[in-house]
């Protein structure tokens, strides 16, 4: 079965590295050559690990296997090459050894929360600069793992874009109401800390600590800056990216979790999530003095 899933992975590298267009290409490894394509990039090396999580035998002749492929994709636009990563959670169906059915997990949208931005008051004020670099630094450091500090969501994108912020010297602010403020503290977080749609209204409506500017161009944003996503086009934001660097058309590359990826090109276009209803919204932080 091991071999079966690489072979079919390989089968994927392959796509990705083809200059032709091949009637049998995955819808996924089309949009990305296409999105390269317009920015006049180009793929131009791709590798690929497997690790099988979990095997469930569901009947005699039947199994479901749960497992994860990184890739890294080595793009070269122009002058500057530079390496994107991302960890795709696959499941596969056997019978009697035989694949029928793999397959992306989707992502999962979050469920709606009720949320209650309460008014700080001046004695919660905390001054402070925004370290960027630090900000990008915790990004890299666990694009791809867990700290062991902080709770892990299955759905854990907004809660990774919190912890960088928050190495970046963000404060936290308005424990124990979940509907105030930004926090994580004793097993317990506010709303915004953790679900995407929250920190979208959260960081451009917070009067101090962590707050933002909404810009209208990508390209104005830096390094340690955020992008939240609505994938469906509803008014309901899905997904929250941290900006780790910059293609060579200036335009942000992404770090993320849900799934974990790494200097990918913010549109999200070769996502399973993608829509062409999607949404952005893009927030410079602003220090708070």
């Amino acid at each position: 079965m091991r071999k079966l899933l690489m072979e079919k992975v390989h089968h994927v590298i392959e796509e990705y590295t083809s200059r032709s267009q091949s009637d049998y290409e995955s819808d996924k490894v089309r949009r990305k050559k296409t999105s390269c394509q317009e920015r006049h990039a180009e793929i131009v090396k791709v590798d690929a690990t497997g690790k099988v999580l979990r095997i469930t035998q569901e009947s005699n002749e039947t199994q479901t296997i749960l497992y994860d492929v990184h890739y890294k994709y080595l793009i070269k636009q122009g002058d500057l090459l530079y390496l994107e990563e991302e960890v795709e959670n696959r499941r596969a169906v056997f019978y009697n050894d035989k694949m029928y059915e793999d397959g992306e997990i989707q992502i999962q949208r979050e469920e709606g929360v009720e949320e209650d931005e309460s008014v700080a008051t001046e004695e919660e004020r905390v001054t402070y600069r925004y370290d960027r670099l630090s900000a990008v630094q915790y990004a890299e450091r666990w694009w791809n793992s867990y700290n062991p500090a902080f709770k892990k969501f299955e759905n854990d994108c907004t809660n990774y874009i919190s912890q960088c912020l928050h190495a970046g010297d963000a404060p936290m602010r308005g424990y124990p109401t979940k509907g105030k403020g930004w926090w994580m503290r004793n097993q317990n977080w506010s709303y915004s800390w953790t679900v995407a749609n929250s920190l979208r209204w959260y960081i451009p409506n917070s009067t101090i600590g962590l707050r933002g500017k909404l810009v209208d161009d990508p390209k104005e944003l830096k390094l340690g800056d955020v992008i939240c996503y609505d994938f469906e086009g509803d008014g309901r934001f899905d997904h929250t990216t941290i900006v780790t660097g910059n293609d060579a058309g200036g335009e942000p590359l992404v770090n993320a979790h849900t799934f974990n990826s790494r200097m990918r090109y913010w549109k999200y276009e070769d996502s399973t999530a993608y829509t062409p209803n999607i949404k952005y919204r893009f927030f410079t932080i602003v220090d708070d003095r």
